[in-house]
């Protein structure tokens, strides 16, 4: 398998692409609320990516029609942005990539849409840091597997269901590299880390089974059982020590 190393100025482009990601994040946040559509959050982040010069990651790619995924309650990932109108009590998880000289980056985030119930608030505590945890475990001379195993051990032990279907991923020239990042496994096993790689860590949380389908839609993965999911993504460097978070979230200058 072989993985890219990124050179400074390559990883200076995924910072840049990063600011951009992460800049829609604030604003999607800003804008999210009952009575909205999916539709008119991914125009939100159609605005930003242009007034950035960048490029949408997702727009295009094999057919997708959205500069984001909105996965909205069971929904997972992969959500096509449409007609659907958000509700109070709803969640939404947006994935927003973009690129900057041909370099990507990719982020996402799962917000409360008015008021939420507390298991609702719980799941996305545990999911959260479940993502910092595996964040945590991405340094230079660990194994791929030392990710999956911190935030497999998190998520498992708090009696919630991880999604293993799906996980995170290599980033650079082209959105979705190698090597696939699983948010499960032992320390043990994988490549080694090396600093220069650049992957994109992204744990997906269910309040119930572990089990996904996909949607007559042929993108939108779903609970099997309904039950409620969050999903939480950086786009990282790993170094000699820590990792450097490429998609920080940024306020927009108004």
């Amino acid at each position: 398998m072989a993985i890219t190393i990124k050179n400074s100025r390559e990883v200076e482009s995924m910072r840049q692409a990063g600011v951009v990601v992460g800049k829609i994040h604030v604003a999607v946040e800003r804008a999210i609320a009952p009575g909205v559509t999916t539709r008119d959050l991914d125009d939100v982040a159609r605005e930003i990516i242009s007034d950035e010069g960048a490029h949408s990651s997702f727009f295009g790619h094999l057919g997708f029609t959205g500069r984001i995924c909105a996965s909205i309650n069971d929904e997972i990932v992969h959500g096509i942005p449409g007609k659907r109108v958000l509700r109070d009590g709803d969640i939404a998880s947006i994935d927003v990539g973009a690129a900057i000289d041909g370099f990507h980056a990719d982020s996402a985030w799962t917000y409360a849409v008015g008021t939420i119930d507390p298991i609702a608030e719980a799941l996305f505590d545990l999911t959260e840091r479940s993502l910092y945890a595996g964040i945590a475990a991405a340094r230079g001379g660990n194994r791929l597997g030392a990710i999956g195993e911190a935030v497999e051990s998190m998520v498992t032990g708090a009696g919630y269901g991880m999604v293993r279907e799906y996980g995170g991923h290599g980033i650079g020239r082209q959105m979705w590299e190698e090597p696939h990042v699983p948010n499960h496994g032992h320390a043990r096993d994988g490549v080694r880390l090396r600093p220069g790689m650049t992957i994109a860590i992204e744990p997906m949380v269910n309040i119930g089974g572990d089990e996904s389908r996909v949607l007559e839609d042929g993108w939108t993965v779903v609970t099997a059982d309904g039950s409620l999911s969050a999903h939480f993504e950086h786009t990282v460097v790993i170094t000699d020590g820590e990792p450097i978070v490429l998609t920080p979230r940024l306020a927009v200058v108004v």
